[in-house]
């Protein structure tokens, strides 16, 4: 079976997409500014900090080597 052939046309979009500005298409409501949390809570920081330990010192199958 043959790989489908993309045209010229969307290859041309897709670098036209690649260099576009890809900033957000306006800035947030009030009610969506006012519902956005202001700090973290402590204990998801310290899951978050855990998370990032644990991933660093992985070892073995499934570890990315550089």
């Amino acid at each position: 079976m043959s790989e489908p052939r993309v045209s010229d046309d969307t290859k041309a979009a897709d670098r036209a997409d690649a260099q576009a500005a890809h900033d957000a298409d306006r800035p947030p409501t009030d009610e969506e500014a006012a519902a956005a949390p202001t700090e973290v809570d402590p204990k998801a920081a310290e899951a978050y900090e855990d998370a990032l330990e644990r991933g660093a010192a992985a070892k073995g199958e499934g570890r990315v080597e550089p």
